[in-house]
């Protein structure tokens, strides 16, 4: 591991590394809020045309409504933020990463109600893994890469968490953002390594939850986990998945362990899988040697 960051950029490069990292985990507050909702519109919108078609279909005589356009906006950048309390906009200086939260004890400015601490939560923990993957493989192409995978794990991770979905607009980009970084880049694995890896990935997965739906009659995980899954085969190659799927799998017995003697979960309620995956693939790309080590010696 190069750890020698401030030795090699100076505190300006430094600053200005966290600085940006900072503001990318402010960007994945917004996604990890208004991705799913923009999804759920957009399955409601496609239900109500098939309503719609199914209708004028058995009663051809009656002329179909037109689409409801009336709804606002919604993505990614609008509308401006709000209080979900009180409906206050919030303004420039109280969005600034981690800082505005300080200023503002952690509660709106208007109606005073407060804002979670997971705001801030995720712009520091977005900065401090930006920090380790490049400390590691520095401010090179493929470092900037590894960046981008790592604040695509912590958008779903905490996604899959509240909603139980990892969106295809992120596995899939993913994905292929793996297959490009080592083949046209000095990436961890060959090209054909991530490739493996991606169609392992995803076929193990897929066997798991057919094998366990076809004994128990249940679904044991969604189609996204085997997205995820193949995701981390490219960007990590197949030899990494024993170790991926070992890690997650305890670490998700341990929280469900945890959860069941804390008593805020029932043998009955599913957890999300992927965030469990999510770690088990960064700490595999952090410590990738160490994890092959547990099956190659």
């Amino acid at each position: 591991m190069n750890l020698d960051l401030l030795t090699v950029y100076g505190w300006q490069g430094l600053t200005l590394a966290i600085w940006v990292a900072l503001c990318i985990g402010s960007f994945l507050n917004v996604v990890i809020y208004r991705l799913p909702v923009m999804m759920e519109r957009d399955w409601r919108e496609q239900a109500e045309e098939l309503l719609a078609q199914t209708d004028s279909d058995t009663t051809p005589e009656t002329p179909s409504a037109p689409p409801d356009t009336s709804q606002p906006t919604f993505n990614l950048s609008v509308p401006r933020s709000r209080c979900g309390a009180c409906g206050h906009q919030i303004r420039s200086w109280e969005n600034i990463p981690v800082v505005s939260w300080l200023f503002l004890l952690g509660k709106c400015s208007a109606c005073k109600s407060p804002i979670s601490w997971r705001y801030p939560g995720v712009e520091l923990l977005t900065a401090g893994l930006t920090l380790v993957v490049l400390s590691i493989y520095g401010f090179t192409w493929f470092g900037l890469a590894t960046c981008l995978f790592t604040w695509t794990l912590v958008a779903l991770t905490f996604i899959d968490y509240d909603t139980k979905l990892l969106p295809d607009q992120i596995t899939l980009p993913l994905l292929w953002l793996g297959l490009f970084a080592n083949g046209f880049f000095v990436g961890v694995v060959s090209l054909h390594d991530a490739v493996l890896g991606a169609i392992f990935g995803y076929l193990f997965l897929w066997a798991t939850y057919w094998g366990f739906k076809l004994i128990t009659g249940k679904e044991g995980m969604g189609y996204g986990d085997f997205k995820l899954l193949a995701a981390l085969g490219a960007w990590l190659g197949w030899m990494t998945l024993p170790g991926i799927i070992l890690i997650s799998a305890l670490t998700g017995l341990v929280y469900a362990l945890v959860r069941l003697a804390l008593r805020r979960q029932s043998t009955a309620e599913s957890i999300p899988f992927g965030p469990f995956l999510a770690v088990a693939g960064w700490v595999t790309l952090v410590f990738r040697d160490s994890v092959l080590g547990l099956f190659l010696t």
